[in-house]
């Protein structure tokens, strides 16, 4: 059962870590609902986290390889990561001041919920407003829009806010194109992931076992391949859609969640 628990939440924090409807929040209430939200799961959801952002750098290697080849001659790539590294402050400073007080209580299946509606009522918001991106690609931005979208990014600490809603939602805002505001997503994704992950192992060192390698192998393999799913798919998806059916999801498994502790049908464990 454990193991089967494990390729579960593999498979939902893979398909939901790079779409707008919060992997955290999703992992939250999967796993309280299996019964799973022991010490050992707290170290299993760093190491499936871990396998989900492996699986866009291995996806975008080629474009990570012809940024890291051109850093020194090439001042297009070097203004990207410069890009990246700003976007990426707000979350790193304020992740290292508030992280332990987020988790401590912020982090159940009803403070989850709520955060799913609302973030779906901002969507919908943003997506019935005029829309008329002026930065088609990232590669267009300046540093002041990179910033107001770390910024965005950071309010993601909160769980059930989605890390890639409020980066691409915030990307939208800001002037960029779905399509643009979902690869510099994905982008920062990876040092604000990679980050994270490095500093929740940290903290939860003391919780490794060699006895849960095989837990954990099924859930990051998990994880590794419905995340590369999920990113192709998504991709193809914004060039053509709205997030409007994103945010109606949101809104709907929100209520559910609510509803279901309200009337007493599901003990939600936090």
């Amino acid at each position: 059962m454990l193991l089967f628990k494990a390729l579960i939440l593999g498979v939902v924090e893979g398909l939901t870590e790079f779409l707008p409807i919060s992997s955290t929040g999703h992992l939250i209430i999967v796993g309280s609902l299996l019964g799973y939200t022991d010490e050992q799961s707290k170290v299993f959801k760093i190491v499936i986290q871990l396998a989900a952002i492996l699986a866009v750098c291995w996806d975008y290697r080629a474009r990570i390889t012809r940024v890291a080849s051109g850093l020194q001659s090439d001042p297009v790539q070097r203004r990207f990561v410069g890009h990246l590294l700003v976007a990426f402050m707000p979350a790193a400073v304020l992740g290292v001041l508030f992280h332990s007080t987020i988790k401590a209580y912020l982090f159940n299946p009803l403070t989850v919920a709520s955060a799913l509606i609302v973030g779906g009522l901002v969507i919908l918001y943003i997506e019935k407003r005029a829309y008329h991106p002026r930065l088609q690609s990232v590669e267009e931005m300046d540093w002041k829009v990179a910033l107001k979208v770390g910024f965005a990014q950071a309010m993601a600490m909160f769980p059930g806010v989605s890390r890639a809603g409020a980066t691409i939602m915030g990307g939208v805002i800001f002037g960029l194109s779905r399509k643009a505001a979902t690869e510099f997503s994905f982008f920062l994704a990876i040092p604000t992931m990679l980050a994270a992950t490095a500093y929740d192992l940290y903290k939860n060192w003391a919780l490794l076992d060699m006895g849960d390698l095989p837990v954990f192998a099924v859930g990051f393999a998990a994880s590794f391949v419905s995340a590369m799913f999920a990113v192709k798919a998504f991709l193809g998806f914004v060039s053509n859609h709205t997030f409007i059916g994103f945010a109606w999801y949101r809104i709907v498994f929100g209520l559910v969640v609510l509803l279901t502790a309200y009337m007493g049908w599901v003990d939600w464990v936090d």
